[in-house]
């Protein structure tokens, strides 16, 4: 099994680890209702109803 010959040093291993790092998601706006949803993502409008691609996909059912 391989061992290290010396101690990698905090330097040099966070310089290795420097790709990693945390993005923003993408947003987009919804052409019919205007609401910012991230890309690829159903989302719910102010008043329940769920769009996915600027289509309705469930509307909400008010009781009453």
């Amino acid at each position: 099994m391989a061992h290290p010959k010396r101690k990698v040093s905090k330097t040099r291993r966070d310089k290795r680890r420097t790709h990693y790092k945390a993005t923003a998601p993408t947003l987009a706006t919804d052409p019919t209702t205007g609401e910012v949803h991230r890309f690829h993502h159903a989302h719910y409008d102010m008043d329940g109803n769920l769009y996915y691609r600027g289509k309705l996909v469930v509307e909400n059912k008010q009781e009453g």
